[in-house]
C-alpha cells in the first residue's frame, strides 16, 4: 500500500509542475495568432485562395481602360425586367391588367407537341392525361382537381390559365420557376386541344388524317 501511495504522489508532484508549463505554452500560442510572420501561411487548395476571377471596381490589364466592368451590349435587358417589354406575352394581361382572351403567339404542331410533352411531366400527376382530374396522385389521395372539360373552365380565357400556372391556385403551386413563359403557353394551347378533343367532329380533323380515324 505504501508503494501505490508513494507511486499516486509521485504523479500528482509531476502533474503539479508540467501543468503551468502547458497553460503558459497554450496562452503564447493563441497570443501569436495575428501576428507577422516570416513563414508564408499554408495553402492546403490554392485554387480556393486564389481563383481566376475579376471582382467588382477591380482593375485589368487587359482591357485599355484598365477597368474590368464593362458597358453592356447595347440593346441589353436586366434580368427581370422583361415582363415589361411585352405584357401580354409574359403576363397573360393586357394593358389593363385584364387576362388576355387568346394566346399571344402562334399555334402550331411544334408548339402542341412542346405542349403536351410540357403536360405530360408537369400537369398530367394531377389533372390527369386526357385532363379529367383523376391523375395518379389524386389515385393516391390527393384532392382532385376541376376536370378541364368542366363547362366553367371551357369558357376561361387563356391569359387565365397562364396566370394560374404562373401564380398558383389553391392547392395547386405556383409552377413559375420550372416552366419558363414560352412553356406555359405551349400548355395552354395543349389544354385547348384537350378540351376541343371531347367534343370534336370529323369535320375537325384535316382532310389528310381523316381516313385514319376509325
Amino acid at each position: 500500500m505504501s508503494g501505490i501511495k508513494h507511486s499516486h504522489s509521485f504523479a500528482l508532484n509531476c502533474l503539479f509542475r508540467v501543468a503551468p508549463v502547458l497553460i503558459v505554452a497554450a496562452l503564447l500560442s493563441g497570443c501569436s495568432r495575428g501576428m507577422p510572420k516570416e513563414k508564408p501561411p499554408i495553402h492546403l487548395n490554392l485554387n480556393m485562395d486564389f481563383q481566376n476571377k475579376y471582382l467588382p471596381q477591380e482593375s485589368s490589364k487587359f482591357f485599355k481602360d484598365g477597368m474590368t466592368m464593362r458597358m453592356p451590349v447595347p440593346g441589353t435587358v436586366a434580368w427581370g425586367d422583361t415582363a415589361f417589354l411585352n405584357t401580354p406575352y409574359f403576363l397573360g394581361v393586357d394593358s389593363r391588367d385584364s387576362a388576355i382572351a387568346k394566346i399571344p403567339i402562334p399555334v402550331d404542331m411544334k408548339l402542341l407537341e412542346r405542349g403536351q410533352e410540357r403536360f405530360d411531366i408537369f400537369c398530367a400527376p394531377c389533372h390527369g392525361r386526357t385532363g379529367d382530374g383523376q391523375g395518379i396522385v389524386v389515385k393516391r389521395g390527393m384532392l382532385p382537381p376541376p376536370s378541364y372539360h368542366d363547362p366553367r373552365l371551357l369558357k376561361v380565357k387563356d391569359g387565365y390559365i397562364f396566370n394560374v400556372i404562373t401564380h398558383g391556385l389553391r392547392n395547386m403551386p405556383s409552377y413559375a420557376h420550372q416552366i419558363p413563359v414560352q412553356d406555359r403557353w405551349a400548355i395552354i394551347s395543349y389544354v385547348r386541344a384537350l378540351q376541343r378533343s371531347q367534343d370534336a367532329s370529323l369535320k375537325d380533323i384535316p382532310e389528310e388524317m381523316r381516313d385514319k380515324v376509325k
